[in-house]
């Protein structure tokens, strides 16, 4: 699937299908990590061990390579190069695969991104654009840039391959289930911000697994759509808004998440804080605030899972300054 068929006047946002997201996968392993798994015990007595999907050992920092690199080597760029707008991790991601793949990148960043997730942009090698006070606003300023350039723009959310490329998280967290003879997931927790991530992991599982999406009370893009029925703008205020501060999500995630999103929980920003704490402590896992925001819903009861509910927590990203975690 490409992006031309991701909407369809007549039927909505194509949502990927498996076959997508196996294409998507075989596309793009040489240049990815498997990321590994780890069964850690569950905060709450007497429940299942949980299985925890690293991501946050992904090239660049976060699950994004994965969809870049499925943009840039399933839509040949022209010699403008690329072009995105990312509150940092998916424009980290987009200059790293740009540049294993020797393509111009332009990465335009909202001011709200962390120095962390900046300099990571300019050690790639692209040029990184700080502009506009949010996410929307970066994004109207790539889409300038891309007009008159003819730049390939890569999506951070809205966007086939974007999504096809996030899902290969799922296809791996599965296969590796069986591979080591583990207990197979009830449920899975996945933060959000635009949607891609939860819409690729949602349409490689469908209805065999639980998905719950988890956003931070100040930034819950997919929470209010969910509740109006379709995407609607939202106030963005969060410590994890420069990974999860989207402030609408888009048309081709929310399609997904309607039909196989289960719900969204809500976590305030004390509870993300204190999962990342509790992720470096214990199990000496970096994450960023929108990486450890899945935890924390476990951590916090936003997410109760049943009796014996065997649940994954997808660590999503590492892109953080290590002295803030160590402040906490």
């Amino acid at each position: 699937m490409n992006a031309a068929q991701a909407c369809d006047p007549l039927t909505g946002p194509a949502m990927p299908t498996p076959s997508d997201i196996r294409a998507a996968h075989a596309r793009i392993a040489a240049h990815i990590r498997r990321t590994p798994l780890l069964e850690v015990d569950s905060p709450l007595a007497g429940a299942p061990p949980l299985s925890l999907k690293l991501e946050c050992l992904q090239h660049s920092g976060s699950f994004k390579a994965r969809g870049a690199f499925n943009n840039l080597l399933s839509r040949p760029a022209p010699p403008a190069g690329c072009a995105t707008a990312s509150g940092g991790n998916h424009g980290a991601a987009v200059a790293y695969a740009a540049a294993r793949l020797d393509v111009p990148a332009h990465v335009f960043v909202p001011e709200i991104a962390s120095l962390a997730k900046i300099a990571k942009i300019k050690a790639y090698r692209a040029t990184a654009v700080v502009d506009g006070a949010d996410y929307a606003e970066a994004q109207e300023r790539c889409d300038a840039y891309a007009r008159e350039t003819g730049a390939l723009k890569i999506h951070p959310y809205d966007a086939a391959e974007t999504i096809a490329g996030a899902g290969t998280v799922a296809l791996e967290w599965d296969e590796d289930l069986m591979r080591l003879a583990l207990p197979p997931l009830d449920s899975i927790l996945v933060a959000v911000g635009g949607g891609g991530l939860i819409a690729g992991v949602a349409s490689w599982f469908r209805d065999r697994v639980k998905v719950v999406g988890v956003e931070p009370q100040g930034s819950r893009a997919m929470h209010a759509a969910m509740e109006a029925g379709a995407p609607v703008d939202v106030t963005v205020d969060s410590i994890a808004a420069d990974s999860l501060g989207a402030r609408r999500v888009g048309d081709i995630p929310f399609a997904v998440a309607r039909r196989f999103v289960a719900e969204v929980a809500l976590v305030p920003d004390k509870a993300i804080a204190d999962a990342q704490t509790r992720l470096w402590t214990e199990f000496s896992i970096v994450a960023e605030p929108g990486g450890a925001a899945a935890f924390a819903a476990l951590l916090s009861g936003a997410y109760r899972p049943k009796p014996g509910e065997r649940v994954g927590v997808l660590i999503c990203g590492a892109n953080v300054d290590l002295a803030t975690i160590s402040r906490r």
